[in-house]
């Protein structure tokens, strides 16, 4: 255990998806990151075909992986010149929930952060699967945020 509270978070690893919900997630990392004086990672996993393939079929970059990045650098910049804390980027490829836990652990992470959508059935059991796993196999404590209501 850490001696030091401002110990116990050291880095952060922060799931994004580049959608609204971003928006909830990144200004309570933001508090919790200044307060923990913490390093962060932000993380995209890019999932479409071309990302899920691309080592396999030795593809260039597609137009969404360009975009990923894009958005992953605005983002990190910003949260950069918000917070003065160390942001590093990291855009990973293929299943969302194998891909962030792989980058935690390669990466030394104390704590997931990521943000849940609030959908209902059936979006539960498509968008849900991502969370249900990190939260079935990760090692580190997960920070889920959720959605605003009304």
């Amino acid at each position: 255990m850490p001696s030091d509270s401002n110990d116990m978070f050291r880095k952060i690893l922060v799931a994004l998806d580049t959608s609204a919900s971003d928006l909830e997630l990144l200004p309570a990392v933001r508090e919790l990151g200044s307060m923990m004086h913490s390093e962060v990672l932000l993380v995209h996993v890019a999932d479409g075909w071309a990302a899920r393939n691309f080592d396999q079929l030795n593809l260039a970059q597609s137009e969404e992986m360009c975009e990923d990045w894009k958005y992953l650098e605005e983002t990190a910049s910003a949260f950069r010149d918000e917070t003065q804390l160390t942001v590093n980027i990291h855009l990973a490829l293929g299943d969302p929930s194998t891909a962030l836990l792989k980058v935690a652990e390669e990466a030394g992470v104390d704590l997931i952060a990521l943000a849940s959508h609030g959908h209902r059935l059936i979006g539960d059991i498509i968008h849900g699967s991502t969370i249900d796993a990190l939260r079935h196999k990760a090692t580190v404590p997960l920070f889920i945020v959720p959605p605003k209501r009304g």
